[in-house]
């Protein structure tokens, strides 16, 4: 960022200004620095479009071609707002440039810096004709160049608002139209499981092109073979069966990421692993979908012992049985007083 130059707006200047932002007659008003100080050179009326009025900026009364000046442009749509064209030649001299570049900041902080909604950089006449200003509205409204990574976050937030999409009606929940759609075959399958019997296992991946969910794998793996059954390099969630105590039947909804799953879809699984969840729910009548998901970044981490850890039931499992034993703490004799000096 340049440092300031300290030159300050001339009253003149100002005045000029502020009458032809309440005229709106006036289309170009050049400002020159003399005399360390900003002031008002030329006025040119409004005659035609902006477009046609640029072509007033060619002649050397208003524009030279090794002088700097700050053009106040008025703009057509809305007629309010002004543009402010920053005019300094190639063949200017070095401290001029300087000079110039080091109070523009000072020239809009005075006239007010919210009645100028543009800006051009000009370093010849070229740069500020009809043709010219055409290109910098193309250039303005053009979308920004994105480098690889910029593309790949846009494309998985485009996929994180169409896996986002949820809606509650009364005490259901269902999707709309931009969620993930299901596949045919997904609802029959997670039916299977409800109404089966012993483990049961259903793996869902995200067909990306598609925009839905389709059954990667089915299978009936014990809870320690529940890690080798899961995809060791992508995404997947899985509903996993299972009746860990007698007469209770579960299912477990497990959303694995291995941590060398590409950004993008790690990011599309992780917006979408709530809605899955809560769609399922309606599926399960019979066994309990547990409200509490599993979620690793190995799937070899899940046995078992680990299922235990996650869903707290060996910590529910030993306290029901001591008070089914009806196991006693034993008393604690409360402490004395400290001793005195």
């Amino acid at each position: 960022m340049s440092a300031t130059s300290g030159i300050g707006v001339s009253p003149e200047l100002t005045a000029e200004f502020s009458a032809a932002v309440e005229s709106k007659n006036v289309r170009f008003l050049k400002v020159s620095i003399r005399n360390e100080s900003l002031i008002h050179d030329l006025s040119v009326p409004v005659e035609g479009t902006l477009s046609e009025d640029l072509n007033k900026l060619s002649s050397p009364e208003v524009l030279q071609d090794d002088i700097p000046a700050y053009i106040l442009t008025k703009l057509d749509d809305p007629p309010t707002e002004w543009l402010v064209i920053y005019y300094v030649p190639d063949s200017a001299k070095v401290r001029d440039k300087m000079l110039y570049a080091s109070s523009r900041h000072s020239l809009l902080r005075s006239l007010g810096s919210t009645l100028f909604t543009d800006t051009i950089f000009a370093t010849s006449k070229a740069d500020v004709t009809a043709e010219a200003y055409v290109a910098h509205l193309r250039s303005v409204a053009a979308p920004k160049p994105m480098s690889e990574q910029e593309k790949e976050m846009a494309t998985v937030r485009a996929a994180e608002r169409q896996a986002g999409g949820v809606t509650y009606e009364a005490n259901h929940v269902r999707s709309t139209p931009v969620g993930w759609k299901w596949a045919d075959g997904v609802e029959e399958a997670l039916k299977e499981l409800d109404q089966g019997e012993g483990t049961g296992l259903v793996v869902l991946t995200v067909d990306s092109k598609a925009e839905n969910l389709v059954i990667k794998s089915t299978g009936s793996p014990s809870a320690d073979e529940l890690g080798a059954a899961l995809p060791q390099d992508e995404p997947c969630y899985a509903f996993f069966a299972w009746p860990h105590t007698p007469g209770q039947r579960d299912i477990i909804f497990i959303y694995s990421c291995p941590s060398q799953s590409p950004v993008k879809f790690r990011m599309i699984y992780s917006s979408g692993s709530l809605t899955t969840h809560l769609l399922a729910k309606s599926h399960f009548t019979t066994s309990t979908l547990v409200s509490r998901k599993v979620e690793t970044s190995d799937p070899m981490d899940l046995n078992e012992a680990h299922l235990k850890v996650e869903l707290g039931i060996q910590a529910q499992t030993s306290t029901a049985a001591k008070l089914d034993m009806g196991e006693k703490k034993p008393f604690a004799k409360p402490k004395g007083p400290p001793r005195r000096r």
